[in-house]
């Protein structure tokens, strides 16, 4: 296919679904995930919801993707879902699904009884960040296995390729899941009042040099960083982080009070300062690891 021909729409109506942003040459170790910061909407999906289009968008990181679009051009790919999280989540187990949304069984593999399902936020998720119910009615059982078979498992399999061809390339690879979160998920504490949290399930998805790397570049750049508190990172941090493969994880989630107006979603005068800040940050992380030998982070 050339670059000026048509994607066709797949079955859902996404064209495409998602899509790998590749740099000229993959000079970093790095892989950039943003999984759900996805804005196409498609019809059927809107009608099928007793919610209106921007409540939908509620659970959507809105313009991550743009956020960290500068890694591609600093050397490392970026996948980016176009489908939204509303629509089904890549952040989760691939059959992590509520039975009460379904008409039909579940098949006896599925996960029903997650906490994240007990929120309404599985695979395919009940209700949008807000708490309110997506749609009117039941969907059949078939519908999950669409979305999962024709959405889900090509996008993990997109994202570990890519995993796999930087580890190759580059004797390791670093990951990095990117994510938004809402001001007030930080609750009232002054020490819970952060610009970013980094998630790295507890220490056990990456090596400390990686995460105490981006604190550390975070912090000089004027930013409040908090670790694992309240989100230490979800399904990608924790089944990609494996760092005695020297394959780590790690998920930022940057305050949308810092970028966006959160009722409207419409970005604010401050976004490109952002933009440079994180693109900065980045190049300090990377920087510094350059300077280490590859294998001193697995033995850490």
């Amino acid at each position: 296919m050339t670059a000026t021909e048509p994607v066709q729409p797949d079955a859902f109506g996404f064209a495409p679904a998602f899509a790998v942003d590749e740099p000229a040459a993959h000079t970093l170790p790095f892989v950039f995930n943003t999984g759900h910061s996805g804005a196409v909407y498609p019809p059927d999906f809107i009608a099928a919801s007793r919610l209106d289009a921007l409540t939908l968008r509620r659970s959507e990181d809105a313009h991550v993707e743009r956020l960290f679009a500068s890694v591609v051009e600093l050397g490392a790919p970026l996948l980016r879902a176009n489908f939204p999280r509303a629509f089904l989540d890549v952040n989760r187990e691939p059959y992590e699904l509520d039975p009460r949304m379904f008409e039909g069984r579940l098949p006896p593999f599925a996960n029903t009884r997650s906490m994240r399902v007990a929120g309404g936020l599985g695979t395919v998720p009940r209700v949008v960040a807000d708490g309110q119910e997506i749609y009117a009615r039941r969907l059949p059982v078939a519908e999950a296995n669409a979305r999962i078979e024709g959405l889900y498992k090509p996008y993990h399999r997109a994202l570990r390729g890519l995993v796999q061809r930087t580890a190759r390339t580059h004797g390791r690879c670093m990951l990095v899941d990117c994510h938004s979160m809402p001001s007030s998920s930080l609750g009232r504490e002054p020490e819970m009042k952060a610009d970013v949290v980094l998630g790295d399930r507890y220490g056990t998805a990456c090596a400390p040099i990686l995460i105490d790397g981006f604190e550390a570049a975070f912090r000089a750049k004027g930013f409040r960083v908090v670790r694992n508190k309240p989100y230490a990172g979800g399904f990608i941090t924790e089944h990609y982080g494996e760092p005695n493969l020297d394959r780590h994880a790690i998920q930022i989630e940057v305050n949308r009070g810092l970028y966006m107006n959160e009722a409207s979603l419409a970005m604010t005068a401050a976004f490109p300062a952002l933009v440079e800040a994180l693109r900065a940050v980045i190049i300090d992380v990377a920087q510094d690891l350059d300077d280490l030998a590859p294998r001193r982070m697995a033995a850490e």
